[in-house]
């Protein structure tokens, strides 16, 4: 495992949102285009492969860990903006979420 250093870590910009739409991508088999509401921030689209482990309805109002600050791409011709936080060991998958409420744009820290 390769370590990183504290001021690479603070680049990060890691924020609390809370899922509003998902919809899946056309002509692919596990992409959903996922809305997260970051409160100050405004509204993010990412792209991610959570077919097989989420129906649409159980993301809908998820609090989740978003990281904010990823260089924009596309996937299947959909932009993504960002990223959710997962973990993920062999083939299980679990969103990272808040044990308690705290307002959408929070930091992670």
């Amino acid at each position: 495992m390769s370590q990183v250093g504290f001021e690479e870590f603070k680049k990060l910009d890691m924020r609390i949102g809370t899922i509003v739409q998902v919809v899946r991508v056309p002509r692919t088999e596990r992409l959903y285009k996922i809305a997260v509401d970051l409160g100050d921030l405004g509204r993010k689209q990412t792209v991610s492969s959570l077919v097989g482990y989420y129906a649409p309805e159980d993301l809908v109002g998820k609090r989740i860990v978003f990281l904010a600050n990823l260089k924009p791409t596309k996937f299947a011709g959909e932009s993504s903006e960002g990223m959710l936080l997962a973990a993920e060991k062999e083939k299980k998958l679990v969103l990272l979420t808040t044990d308690k409420e705290i307002e959408n744009g929070a930091n992670v820290t």
